[in-house]
């Protein structure tokens, strides 16, 4: 802590004292012990706000990272479908939902001819936002199909 403490901090190029040189600041004179503290708060909130930039700045790379992986796909084929439910309906209401979901499980399949699907988060919470018992009577969902024959279901966004 002595050798980091030696170092001229880059910010304001002064050489911060180490806590036995404080000591004997003090015991001369207490007016320069508080005025050596306030010049150090600044580099401390200096320091604790490039944790906050550095997170905000790797959490705009990730959202990066990830439209850039979605247009990386390449896409074979893309429908907009609307997928009605009325048949969950007929189902015990604590068993909806799950049936729901494998009512867009099958309409993938069987509209896009591919045995792999997946369904993204964004339609899950769709689905299941009203609980096991109210989901919803139909949903609008993007269907995409990548070159590797794997259907991924997305919400249909309004263009």
């Amino acid at each position: 802590m002595s050798d980091a403490s030696q170092n001229p901090d880059e910010s304001t190029g002064k050489v911060e004292e180490t806590p036995e040189e404080a000591e004997e600041v003090s015991e001369v004179t207490g007016e320069a012990e508080t005025e050596k503290v306030e010049e150090q708060l600044p580099v401390e909130e200096e320091t604790a706000a490039e944790p906050e930039a550095e997170e905000e700045e790797e959490e705009e790379a990730e959202e990066v990272e990830e439209a850039e992986e979605e247009e990386a796909i390449q896409i074979v084929e893309e429908r907009v479908c609307t997928i009605p439910f009325r048949r969950a309906w007929a189902t015990p209401r604590g068993k909806r939902a799950p049936r729901v979901s494998r009512m867009v499980r099958d309409f993938a399949r069987r509209h896009m001819k591919s045995d792999n699907i997946k369904i993204s988060n964004e339609v899950n919470e769709e689905l299941w936002a009203g609980g096991i018992k109210r989901p919803p009577r139909q949903i609008k969902v993007r269907l995409v199909k990548d070159k590797e024959g794997k259907v991924t279901v997305y919400p249909a966004t309004a263009a």
